[in-house]
């Protein structure tokens, strides 16, 4: 039924914005000459690689500089792409990807291989499911660029106050999945565009329902600072880009 659902969603969707789409992909051709695409390489379902289509909001290359998490005030970003990140362009060509089976509608967002590499045994279970587009994490740490701004190294950052939530919020999404909850989550993600606070609510509110523990349905809110923490199924926090897996 999951599967059906994204099919027909996915070819619905893909039709429905290549009006905004079309004229993006001619921006960001016309701006430096280069593929308004950018074939990102992940880990998918049960550590498969596959690649992401996604329009590109940086500059030629940008993933050669060796560092993964982007923060708002990123110099790579091009002036299109950050047209193309504040509506989440980037993220409508992977529609395709569903279309093709590599993604669903919602799911654990799909890492780059140095980063699943470094997955505890409990982070692991993420990759039992095929990734998505969307879901409860994407939504709560929708701000994740302006997190990581300032910071002196964006994926140290990231690790220590992005990823223990968004790994916790995406295992208990893999241990409690619907299709209510999908469609859910898809409503939530359009509204965020339009209200963050409102679709904050609505994930701590879904997460209430579904019995989740109170400290989860609390980060859901996102209404106190984040502060760093160890990943699921791991005792420290994470200080090194080689932390090793546990």
């Amino acid at each position: 039924m999951k599967r059906i659902f994204d099919i027909v969603v996915s070819a619905v969707g893909l039709l429905g914005t290549s009006v905004v789409l079309l004229p993006t992909m001619f921006l960001i051709w016309r701006q430096d000459g280069f593929s308004p695409f950018y074939i990102a390489p992940r880990t998918g379902m049960n550590e498969r690689p596959f690649r992401m289509v996604k329009l590109r909001s940086m500059i030629k290359n940008a993933d050669k500089s060796g560092v993964d998490s982007t923060s708002a005030g990123d110099n790579r970003i091009t002036a299109v792409g950050r047209f193309v990140r504040k509506y989440k362009l980037d993220e409508m060509t992977q529609l395709w990807n569903v279309l093709k089976g590599d993604m669903s509608l919602v799911g654990p967002r799909p890492n780059v291989k140095r980063e699943t590499d470094l997955y505890t045994r409990e982070e692991k279970k993420l990759l039992s499911v095929r990734p998505g587009i969307t879901d409860f994490a994407s939504i709560v740490f929708s701000d994740e660029a302006n997190i990581l701004d300032g910071k002196p190294d964006p994926d140290i950052a990231y690790n220590q106050l992005i990823r223990p939530g968004k790994s916790r919020l995406g295992l208990f999404y893999v241990e409690n999945s619907s299709i209510w909850v999908d469609i859910q989550l898809i409503w939530l993600t359009a509204v965020s565009s339009a209200s963050r606070s409102s679709a904050l609510r609505g994930v701590a509110r879904i997460l209430q329902r579904m019995n989740a523990p109170a400290d989860l349905v609390d980060l859901a809110r996102r209404d106190k600072p984040l502060i760093p923490a160890p990943p699921p199924g791991a005792t420290q926090i994470v200080t090194s880009r080689d932390a090793v897996a546990i």
